[in-house]
């Protein structure tokens, strides 16, 4: 099945043996080939070691917790998508682990097709990033803002501005599409990789987090504004202006 998968590397990192090996079994149905860690200890030493494509990740490991390990993989240079799936439901544990840098989060008990599918979409959406900034190389400038699709930085009057990978993703999606407006479910399609009827959240969350890093008074954003019964639009601001 899926010959597109084949010799792609995915890591998970769960404790609870039942789901681990329903993941696996499902995993390697799809042609990917899964690696497992039964503990927090086996999966930062596996991750150190590896060279992967996913990463499937539980926040309430024994040994090292997940949030670290999520914390270890965004400092590695190789970029690694990353799932987190956790009985952790809670708002607060979702927001940290998207600000840690994780693309995803499903909460437990959850459908294990659908975590196949979002990793799916997961990976083509990294391909996709990976082949759009190699063809697109140049700093894309808007404004006072300065983005670097290959270094994958942002500049902000000449200042560095630390996003998450998905902030990011999503900060160059709209600089290369000023004045359009956006959906939160377009927005979910164009930079996530899926549409899904209620996750539309997560993508306020990334916009608010990133009004909190760009915007001089975030409560009334001038970059990425909201615009009322249809979406999100990115507007360019000009260097030095007020």
């Amino acid at each position: 099945m899926g010959n597109a998968a084949t010799g792609k590397q995915i890591l998970v990192v769960e404790d609870d043996a039942h789901i681990a090996e329903l993941l696996q079994l499902h995993l390697r149905d799809e042609g990917y080939e899964v690696t497992h860690a039964a503990d927090g200890d086996e999966g930062m030493r596996l991750l150190q070691r590896g060279y992967w494509d996913a990463l499937v990740l539980d926040l309430m490991l024994p040994g090292v917790e997940g949030l670290e390990i999520c914390k270890q993989a965004r400092t590695m240079e190789r970029y690694v998508p990353i799932i987190i799936i956790s009985a952790r439901s809670s708002e607060v544990h979702r927001i940290l682990g998207l600000e840690l840098g994780a693309d995803d989060y499903l909460a437990k008990p959850f459908s294990v097709l659908e975590l196949v599918a979002r990793i799916r979409a997961l990976l083509r959406r990294t391909e996709a990033l990976l082949r759009d900034s190699r063809a697109q190389a140049g700093i894309l400038t808007q404004g006072d803002l300065t983005l670097d699709p290959v270094a994958r930085t942002v500049t902000l009057d000449g200042l560095g501005v630390e996003l998450t990978p998905r902030e990011f993703d999503l900060l160059y999606f709209f600089a290369r599409h000023p004045e359009r407006v956006f959906s939160r479910l377009e927005l979910l399609n164009e930079v996530w990789g899926y549409q899904h009827e209620g996750y539309e959240h997560t993508v306020n969350t990334h916009i608010n987090r990133l009004r909190a890093k760009l915007e001089a008074n975030p409560s009334s954003p001038r970059r990425i504004a909201t615009v009322w019964g249809r979406g999100y639009k990115f507007t360019r601001v000009e260097a030095g202006a007020p």
